[in-house]
């Protein structure tokens, strides 16, 4: 594939506020997780992003108010991301930008919050309740392009937690057809009690915070974030350093489907297999030359062996690989964009962090999995992202050209 440009880029997480915020957690090997306290719910540990309670919209775009879209605004409103989007506009035409971003439960607190509100005689929601502007799952690329005054073509991505990773596939797509010039990819998914209720009813949780790899794991700690990048053509404009974001090359993008169960992975992990190997591919480079593998790592038992088993057969042990959910919380739907950014922290700092809260590694993996930070030359990297349902994807980043 024609590798497309990440001209501007940056997310929002426990970790804080853009690149410099989450480059020097993972420098410091600091987490995020605190004990969860959420929605009444408080099992286990949360990544929870500071401020978003006290962050407002626009007031033009009030209707739109929600847990979710208030990440995303924080989002646009980081590391220069909003400026560098005018300049893309002002070369493009808004309506040459595509908006699409993956979430898999929106805001779907506002329709918790609602409810709990509710007319019981009735049987009715409450007047000022909009569900089209909150909880639908267009709200999100709809609050996106109001926000930043897009006119192109919206989507919403909906693939469980690889939602946001398969947004920069979709990106890719539509450029390639030339249904757009640029797209703005990412994703944002927040803590509600839906989650946070459902994974712990499914036995998923860790009462300790997320040790992904970890021989002793037992589960996730559900975080939220919002992601956001500027995907183009490379070489179309001059690109101007505009903000402290991140900036990557994606190089190639792979996706597979195999429908095994509804919330557990295949075994065998054939559809994550079929998805890396597809985008090596596309990417043009032999496994050997990717240097770090960021990991889905949910760090439930069954997910982590099940991508161990994928990631040597087809890279072996000679990769280093790791999960950066101990530091994040496990964010859904938007774990892709906030490990795309991730990915570019670690060619800009050749860094590979090594796992959080690892105290010994499951001595089954065959896969060389790291649980210390190390710092070495990093050129190329893959970000897996698996979603319940048997959704896979796989990315390839390299540095900006």
């Amino acid at each position: 594939m024609r590798p497309l440009v990440i001209s501007a880029g940056t997310a929002v997480s426990a970790l804080g506020r853009g690149v410099a915020a989450t480059r020097n957690a993972m420098q410091q090997r600091r987490g995020g997780l605190v004990p969860c306290d959420f929605s009444g719910v408080t099992e286990g540990y949360m990544g929870r992003l500071a401020g978003v309670e006290d962050h407002k919209l626009p007031d033009h775009l009030h209707r739109f108010e929600c847990r979710n879209n208030r990440l995303a605004d924080m989002a646009l409103n980081t590391d220069g991301f909003r400026q560098a989007v005018a300049q893309a506009r002002a070369y493009y035409g808004a309506a040459r930008i595509a908006v699409i971003m993956g979430t898999s439960t929106s805001g779907i607190l506002s329709s918790e919050q609602a409810y709990a509100r509710r007319d019981v005689e009735q049987g009715t929601m409450p007047p000022d309740f909009e569900q089209q502007y909150t909880q639908d799952l267009f709200s999100l690329p709809s609050y996106v392009a109001a926000a930043l005054s897009l006119e192109g073509p919206c989507l919403t991505v909906s693939n469980a937690c690889a939602s946001s990773s398969h947004a920069f596939l979709d990106a890719w797509h539509w450029i390639e057809a030339g249904v757009c010039d640029a797209a703005i990819v990412g994703g944002a998914d927040s803590l509600c009690g839906m989650t946070l209720r459902g994974f712990g009813a499914l036995g998923l949780v860790d009462a300790q915070p997320t040790r992904p790899g970890d021989a002793r794991r037992h589960g996730i700690s559900i975080g939220e974030a919002a992601g956001v990048a500027l995907v183009e053509r490379a070489g179309v404009r001059p690109l101007s350093r505009c903000g402290e974001g991140y900036r990557a090359s994606l190089l190639g993008c792979g996706a597979s489907s195999d429908g095994h169960h509804m919330s557990a992975p295949d075994p065998q992990g054939r559809g994550a297999i079929a998805a890396m190997r597809q985008a090596l591919a596309r990417s043009g480079l032999a496994a050997t030359e990717i240097d770090y593998i960021n990991l889905h790592g949910t760090g439930s038992v069954a997910n982590d062996v099940m991508e161990d088993k994928a990631v040597y057969s087809v890279f072996g042990d000679s990769v280093a690989c790791s999960s950066t959910k101990g530091w994040t919380g496990h964010t859904l739907g938007a774990s892709g964009s906030l490990e795309a950014m991730i990915c570019g922290i670690c060619i800009q700092e050749s860094l590979v962090p090594g796992g959080l809260n690892i105290e010994q590694i499951d001595p089954g993996f065959r896969s060389r999995i790291m649980a210390h930070n190390t710092a070495k030359p990093v050129r190329f990297v893959m970000s897996n992202a698996f979603g319940f349902g048997g959704n896979n994807c796989s990315l390839v980043f390299g540095a900006a050209e």
